[in-house]
């Protein structure tokens, strides 16, 4: 039997018996395998997918060093939770912590708190609790006994927001947008506050076109509405996307804690902080905006050791992976990458409005990432037709509509990332071309106008 399993193994590998047979599905297989055969059989499935460097949808890091991957990879199994036990890279993610209060203007005289985290949605999942907490003890102070919090935000905040009221049983009240405006207005925040709001919420570097909202102009007039109604109403920074971008391309933009009202600020180290998926951040500005009864303390892991996040055990690597991106580029390192992608955005932004089919609800100033429609509303073809057909030359570039009250929008958004070169931009440019002269063909019918033939 042995000599068997000898002979077996020598074979080439795609005459071996697990590769003659359908790959298990549903249910764990009665026999082990040899290693190679199980990471061909995934391997081979994973082709049929698309390639990430060219999915122009996703904010997500899709590329790092060589040697950030193979730091990352030695450190897959030291887990982030056990301080004690990997007490340097406990130690590193302090580092982190401080390097993007730093640049977030933070005061050391404030005493400012941070913690890592999966990513962005459990950052704000923290800061919203963090919130609901601070609301609750000031409830109570107050003498009342019962009240609903509620959180203000425009209506394209992105749907963590939305999961945050709904699990914590938080109000939202949206702003909504307008055909011309992408962004809020900071008078229809103001004029949807009361007492029992919680926070409100900006964000640096929208989901849906990218834009900077205005962070200054709404502090401005949130300073104004404390003093006439004696309230502390807060500001969180959703700076998911800019977190990483303003401070090395927009210094001079006062949106951080350099704004007395802005206590809290979430950032993805998985976007624009240049690591692969799987590590956020969220900072306060002081540690008297995160309420004590939020942190726990635990000693099974080998010490005491205060935790506060949603998940628990999770891999250091990526942790240690911004560590590496931050000691790696340095300030001028990742002003020239953002500078470079910027550059990039606009000169794509540029290139698809001068086609003469499209116009541009943003241009890719803010982070590099615009937005555009088709700018006759009875083309032949739909931003849902140009999404399909790209995907024929492998680009994944996402259609949608926009947030409610300007729904009937539909637009295609293009995120450029780390590893999108020159050359890359100009290879999309001529595929976008390419399907535009596919789509006037006068024998072309819509994908829309087909499924309404079918009827």
């Amino acid at each position: 039997m042995h000599k068997v399993e000898k002979k077996s193994d020598s074979l080439p590998l795609y005459t071996r018996a697990p590769m003659a047979e359908p790959i298990p599905k549903y249910k764990i297989p009665e026999e082990s395998m040899a290693p190679d055969i199980a990471y061909e059989l995934i391997h081979d499935e994973l082709m049929l997918e698309g390639n990430a460097r060219l999915n122009l949808a996703t904010f997500v890091t899709t590329r790092m060093d060589s040697q950030a991957e193979k730091l990352m990879n030695e450190t897959f199994n030291k887990n982030m939770i056990d301080k004690d036990e990997y007490p340097v890279t406990a130690d590193i993610e302090k580092r982190c912590i401080n390097i993007i209060s730093h640049l977030f203007h933070a005061q050391p005289d404030e005493n400012p708190m941070g913690v890592s985290t999966l990513g962005s949605s459990e950052a704000v999942m923290l800061a919203g609790l963090a919130f609901k907490k601070r609301w609750q003890r000031g409830l109570k102070k107050s003498g009342k006994t019962a009240a609903v919090p509620n959180m203000v935000m425009g209506s394209n905040v992105q749907v963590v927001w939305e999961k945050f009221c709904r699990y914590w049983d938080v109000e939202p009240r949206y702003v909504s947008m307008s055909p011309d405006r992408y962004v809020i207005d900071p008078d229809d925040i103001i004029a949807n506050i009361d007492e029992n709001t919680i926070a409100v919420v900006a964000t640096l570097g929208t989901t849906y076109t990218g834009q900077f909202e205005p962070i200054k102009a709404l502090h401005d007039k949130l300073e104004v509405y404390n003093k006439e109604h004696g309230t502390e109403v807060t500001i969180h920074v959703d700076a998911a996307s800019g977190g990483f971008v303003a401070p090395f391309i927009h210094p001079d933009l006062e949106w951080d804690f350099r704004l007395p009202l802005v206590t809290s600020i979430n950032v993805s180290g998985h976007k624009y902080g240049l690591v692969y998926p799987g590590v956020g951040w969220v900072l306060w500005r002081s540690k008297n905006f995160l309420p004590d009864e939020l942190v726990f303390r635990v000693n099974y892991l080998g010490g005491d050791m205060p935790t506060f996040t949603l998940n628990f055990s999770r891999p250091g690597n990526q942790v240690l992976g911004q560590y590496y991106n931050f000691l790696r580029l340095g300030h001028d390192g990742y002003k020239r990458i953002m500078t470079q992608l910027r550059d990039t955005a606009s000169y794509l932004a540029d290139s698809i409005e001068k086609m003469g089919y499209f116009q541009l609800l943003s241009h890719g100033d803010d982070i590099p990432v615009f937005a555009f429609k088709l700018k006759d509303p009875n083309s032949p073809f739909t931003v849902f037709d140009l999404s399909t057909k790209m995907r024929e030359w492998g680009w994944q570039v996402p259609a949608y509509a926009m947030p409610p009250d300007i729904e009937n929008i539909n637009i295609l958004r293009i995120v450029i990332r780390e590893g999108f070169s020159r050359d890359m931009a100009d290879q999309l440019l001529v595929h976008i071309q390419e399907a535009l002269n596919y789509f006037l063909k006068p024998s072309y019918v819509s994908t829309d106008q087909k499924v309404a033939f079918s009827h």
